[in-house]
């Protein structure tokens, strides 16, 4: 057992074999001073974690006193052994003097060798990824396999309390069955870390290689005297800006590219631009409020039209089912609340347009009437 100056340190650990340097402040010089008065220059480095200190410190020398580049004073301290603290002691300066008792190490035993090497691996692609190529050279001469396990001291990726918890493991195997552990955890999220950065790379790259095409693509255009289709880039803009649901913008957007690589004297470019015009003009974001009161839409079918009566039945069971649906909250079908559509077929003239307007004024909606495909009754 010694009695040794405790030198706090808050945002470093120092496990044994390690050299590091230690800024002076008024605590850390106090330490230091009442190590260089003793003579042999030894103290017992001690990690402070949310103001507390921990259970195991590291007997240390102090190499040098000195000044770091940018002038703030600093020494610079080896690790030599764990030690645990014991009870503060009296002691000369303003230092706090602790009791402290050397850990001897047991011998490697057990699993230790095969951690060893599993643990060279991994650490060996880290530093890889890294071109840490001297540290894989200086590992690789390493054979106390506890100066291996401590020198995890220096990795940058590791927390200070996953170093605190490497000092206060006194056996190697212990340490090296946690710094396997740790290394898998941090490959796999550098791991996760490459590929979404690898995506936002890919998507950057593809953007940036479609505009450079479409400023080839009008060039080509310019020297060739074509003008760029009319509206084409306006057809960006407004589908960019319109109020579409996500793949329906997709869509959109997959015609404007068509329609922009599409020649004035080709007829796609005509079907595109009326499709997109349908597009844009559709309603997405308006909704109304149906009329659920079935006498009402009656007296308006009745109104509206004379005889009929299997239809005017037909379309007032399929207002009550829309009506039955939404009172038990049962969800949509095929994104029709009803789960159903209406499909009036017969000849010119006997009415299914009329009926679907009074279909339309009974429940409040606006009726649109839209001829598929171009194709009309005259």
């Amino acid at each position: 057992m010694a009695t040794l100056p405790v030198l706090p340190l808050t945002d470093v650990v120092l496990l044994p074999g390690m050299v590091i340097p230690v800024t002076l402040d008024p605590t850390t010089q106090a330490a230091v001073d009442a190590a260089r008065a003793s003579g042999d220059k030894t103290l017992l480095a001690v990690p402070r974690i949310d103001g507390e200190y921990g259970p195991v410190g590291t007997i240390a020398t102090i190499e040098k006193v000195g000044r770091l580049p940018d002038g703030e004073p600093a020494a610079v301290v080896r690790g030599l052994a764990r030690a645990r603290i014991g009870s503060g002691v009296p002691g000369p300066g303003a230092a706090l003097w602790v009791e402290a008792t050397r850990l001897d190490e047991p011998a490697p035993a057990g699993r230790a060798r095969d951690l060893a090497r599993e643990y060279r691996a991994l650490m060996t692609s880290v530093l890889q990824q890294r071109g840490a190529w001297q540290v894989i050279d200086a590992m690789e001469r390493m054979t106390d396999l506890s100066e291996l396990a401590d020198a995890a001291g220096y990795a940058p990726w590791l927390s200070l309390a996953q170093k605190t918890e490497l000092l206060a493991a006194q056996d190697v195997t212990a340490r090296l069955e946690l710094l396997v552990g740790w290394v898998k955890d941090h490959l796999a999220e550098q791991e996760v870390t490459e590929r979404i950065t690898s995506d936002v790379r890919e998507g950057l790259e593809k953007s940036q290689r479609e505009f450079l095409l479409r400023q080839q693509l009008a060039a080509i255009r310019k020297e060739l005297g074509e003008d760029e289709p009319d509206g084409s880039a306006d057809y960006r803009s407004r589908v960019e800006s319109a109020d579409l649901p996500d793949k329906v913008r997709e869509a959109a957007l997959r015609e404007v590219g068509k329609l922009e690589r599409a020649s004035d004297a080709s007829p796609e470019a005509g079907w595109i631009r009326t499709w997109l015009d349908t597009v844009l003009e559709m309603p997405w974001s308006t909704r109304t409020e149906d009329n659920t009161d079935l006498t009402a839409a009656r007296a308006v079918l009745d109104a509206d039209h004379a005889g009929l009566a299997d239809v005017k039945d037909r379309i007032l069971e399929y207002l009550a089912v829309r009506n039955r649906r939404a009172e038990r909250n049962l969800g949509v079908v095929g994104g029709r609340g009803s789960g159903a559509v209406l499909a009036l077929a017969g000849p010119p003239g006997v009415g299914k347009t009329s009926l679907g307007e009074s279909v339309a004024r009974a429940l409040g909606r606006n009726f649109v009437r839209v001829s598929l495909g171009g194709v009309r009754d005259e």
